[in-house]
């Protein structure tokens, strides 16, 4: 028997060793030893292979437009909403295309190879939303891109955004969005979870919305919003994203909300990166940083996944696709120190979040798509540590991005010659 392609002696994230045998665009083995011949043979010995890293939160029709046409000065949310409406009549079809490809790149480079991303409907030109129905399909053959029907300026509150998201829709867009929170009333808010769910419900589509993204512990669509996935029987199909105002919510409150949560099976996407850095943007001290409660949500059985949301756009001025980075983030301002917690950050980053995105055939199983990272750690936890290099991506069977391992040399009497900084506790 011969195989396309071999990754030998790699260790698992369940601490496995194993070599993963491809065919094609699947994997056909993974045992402890395979001694076949394959058309090219990956070492991976002492280093981790994991299935890819997942983005299920994302805004690609903004990305890299960092400083166009200036800065989020005040670096708050609102400003840059405002930034971004004054960046949108500036777009063109060829910029948004050059800069959401030019992201994918990175994406794959680390590893990244799903990712939800939300576009902007409140464009009666829709150019963003035909712009990243092509990048969708000509990242196909490596990257998994899901697009979400996002009225940035609200449903309600946009008088062209009801009308346009059943466009978008129309035109192949994958899940309903929405932002409740930024209407002009919290009835309106309410009402516009009601009608968004309502129209998932009608198309058989999923439903990600930014939902309480805010600091006002008032804020709290997400109630509604497990209800209408109760009404409507889409258990399993939603997810609210941010959920920064549970941050500041009153505990009994949220001692009644979490059990909601969880019976209807909504997913939680909490932002590490960005939410530590526009929450609280109005307080002195103490200072809310505005992360969602996530050990708390874990506790009840509450699937998360941490998304990237931005990378150098009006409201993030920092980021390079490493989804290695929000884990790091999420595990420190989460305090999710415990070895099991922090394992489970990367679960975050990996296997939940493409459970919330429903991907198919996702995972190191015989049959999955043979898509994997090789990452230079001994373990998940020790990848967050490093944010460790990539040593190989592979994607549905081919090798897309490779490196060499990275040492320092060092020039110090009596000392080893090169450190990699990785660690094995001493007995």
């Amino acid at each position: 028997m011969s195989f396309d392609l071999i990754v030998k002696g790699g260790t698992l994230p369940s601490g496995e060793s194993a070599d993963i045998a491809i065919s094609g665009e699947r994997i056909a083995a993974i045992e402890p030893r395979i001694e076949a011949e394959a058309g090219r043979v990956v070492d991976a010995s002492g280093c981790l292979v994991s299935p890819p890293f997942v983005d299920p939160h994302f805004h690609m029709d903004a990305t890299l437009s960092y400083g166009i046409p200036r800065i989020n000065a005040s670096g708050t949310l609102l400003e840059g909403i405002a930034l971004w409406g004054e960046l949108k009549p500036l777009l063109t079809h060829e910029a948004v295309k050059e800069r959401a490809l030019a992201y994918c790149d990175w994406a794959v480079s680390m590893g990244l190879l799903a990712i939800r991303t939300h576009v902007d409907v409140c464009d009666d030109r829709l150019l963003a939303v035909e712009v990243l129905l092509e990048v969708r399909r000509e990242v196909a053959p490596y990257i998994d891109l899901q697009l979400v029907a996002f009225p940035q300026d609200g449903y309600f509150r946009d008088p062209t955004a009801k009308a346009n998201t059943v466009r978008a829709l129309d035109m192949g867009v994958d899940v309903v969005g929405g932002i409740p929170h930024f209407e002009r009333t919290m009835d309106d808010g309410r009402r516009s979870v009601t009608e968004l769910c309502e129209m998932a419900a009608e198309r058989g589509l999923l439903v990600d919305m930014h939902c309480d993204e805010t600091d006002d512990p008032l804020s709290r669509h997400i109630e509604q919003l497990a209800y209408e996935t109760q009404r409507l029987g889409l258990h399993g199909r939603v997810a609210g994203s941010h959920l920064t105002s549970m941050h500041s919510m009153d505990n009994y409150y949220v001692s009644k909300l979490l059990p909601l949560i969880a019976e209807a099976q909504v997913a939680a996407i909490p932002n590490p990166l960005i939410n530590i850095m526009l929450q609280g943007r109005h307080d002195t001290f103490p200072k809310r940083r505005g992360l969602t409660r996530v050990k708390e949500m874990l506790a009840h059985g509450i699937r998360v996944g941490f998304g990237q949301d931005c990378v150098l756009d009006p409201w993030y001025s920092l980021g390079t696709a490493d989804m290695l980075d929000v884990a790091f983030m999420g595990l420190h301002v989460a305090q999710m120190s415990h070895p099991d917690e922090m394992r489970r950050c990367f679960d975050m980053v990996t296997t939940e979040s493409a459970g919330i995105m429903g991907l198919d055939g996702y995972g190191l199983a015989v049959g999955n798509k043979a898509s994997l990272v090789v990452l230079d750690a001994g373990n998940p936890v020790e990848a967050i540590r490093l944010r460790a290099d990539r040593l190989c991506v592979v994607t549905k069977g081919k090798v897309v991005a490779e490196r060499e391992r990275r040492d320092m040399a060092l020039a110090l009497p009596g000392r080893p010659a090169s450190i990699h900084r990785r660690h094995t506790a001493s007995h």
